[in-house]
């Protein structure tokens, strides 16, 4: 494992662990097997691991595994406040507490603002008096370092970073997002400032790995070098000094080995020409083939209609990355093979999703889209036998 260097000197692993996916069983988070993963992260050396108060079962499970094998003084834990839930200053105290026992610990190293969607938010924040709550915080040492994850354009982050005197903080960013949300530009201005920045979605999702349109798989099988597409995407931001910690949302021993060891090998400055050049018709290829830029956050659920936005989202995206068969397969499996159907059509306009999108998606005009597109003759057939049969 390679390490780069917090705001503070301390090591952090270029590789970290993304705690939003861990596999589900029955009644939570599937302790067993997340448990090896993480484990395996460990000893490859993986030290960042980031969750959240939103993520269902996330807390909990990362505290017991860290405290079940006594490292939790050797790792670093990330976690946000959900400051669109605050309703007043002593809901902050309510929140972190809350945490704190969800990860069995007495502190936190690395604590985000969740989302922060502009300075207006912050200011927002600031008069209930998060700044004061912050500091008395540092000062006890219960939070070691604060930050704030992002969406949103370059011109806004950066007002951001100069808003608060921040220890770190969070973007998205990955090959196909090089030029959109904070960016590259943004990456360079935060760095700029001193602040180290960790890396969400560096695989949009998992679209750079599962969904890629055949002439983009083709592009990297038929390159000389042999790497999993996953390789390219994390290679691609560890190429750049800039890029301090990329995080996985790692669910399989496979994934945290082929991870970690990409982690062990890439360098700074290690990509030339040829290597760029080939993600860029990669992202030439897939840019023909996507209709939605979804990257599968749920942050939009749920719906009141019960939609499932992100799922629709993939199965219309992968109609027209992968073929009209995969796609309707996709679709007719994730709103009609249950008991309430969560199709497009369900969609009463209300807007409620797009509030809360990271990727300012307009997700009421797509959702007519795939409508339009997927919920024609022979998915509504299928769909109101299938009902027939089950008597639904």
């Amino acid at each position: 494992m390679q390490y780069r260097k917090d705001k503070y000197g301390n090591p952090i692993s270029v590789l970290g662990y993304g705690c939003m996916r861990f596999t589900q069983g029955v009644t939570g988070v599937n302790l067993k097997k997340t448990e090896e993963e993480i484990l395996a992260a460990y000893e490859a050396g993986v030290n960042y691991f980031d969750t959240a108060y939103i993520y269902p079962g996330s807390e909990s499970a990362l505290g017991e595994i860290l405290a079940k094998n006594k490292i939790r003084e050797k790792v670093h834990i990330a976690t946000k406040l959900p400051h669109y839930m605050l309703k007043n200053s002593d809901s902050m105290e309510k929140f972190f507490s809350e945490e704190l026992k969800r990860l069995q610990t007495d502190y936190v190293d690395f604590y985000l603002m969740h989302m922060l969607t502009d300075d207006k938010t912050w200011e927002r924040l600031k008069a209930l008096g998060i700044v004061e709550w912050l500091e008395e915080k540092k000062k006890s040492g219960a939070i070691r370092q604060v930050g704030f994850s992002y969406h949103g354009n370059s011109d806004t982050f950066c007002r951001l970073v100069d808003a608060y005197d921040w220890d770190f903080c969070m973007i998205q960013y990955n090959y196909l997002d090089e030029h959109s949300q904070a960016g590259a530009t943004g990456l360079h201005y935060a760095s700029s400032k001193g602040l180290p920045v960790m890396i969400m979605e560096p695989l949009r999702g998992g679209r750079l790995v599962k969904n890629l349109p055949k002439s983009a798989v083709k592009l990297f099988e038929e390159y000389p070098v042999k790497r999993s597409p996953a390789e390219w995407a994390f290679r691609w931001l560890w190429n750049q000094p800039e890029v301090t910690c990329v995080l996985s949302g790692m669910n399989s021993l496979e994934m945290v080995q082929e991870n970690t060891r990409a982690a062990s090998e890439a360098q700074v400055g290690e990509f030339g020409e040829a290597e760029f050049g080939l993600l860029s018709d990669v992202v030439k290829a897939i840019g023909g083939a996507m209709k939605v830029g979804c990257t599968g956050c749920r942050y939009c659920m749920p719906c009141p209609q019960k939609v499932d936005i992100p799922g629709v989202f993939s199965a219309y995206n992968r109609r027209y990355s992968e073929g009209w068969f995969s796609g309707m397969k996709d679709y007719f499996m994730c709103t009609a093979l249950r008991k309430d159907s969560t199709a497009a059509s369900n969609c009463i306009g209300c807007g409620k999703c797009e509030k809360h999108c990271p990727q300012g998606i307009e997700i009421r005009k797509e959702l007519q889209n795939v409508k339009s597109k997927m919920e024609g003759v022979v998915y509504k057939t299928a769909a109101k036998g299938f009902r027939l049969f089950m008597k639904y």
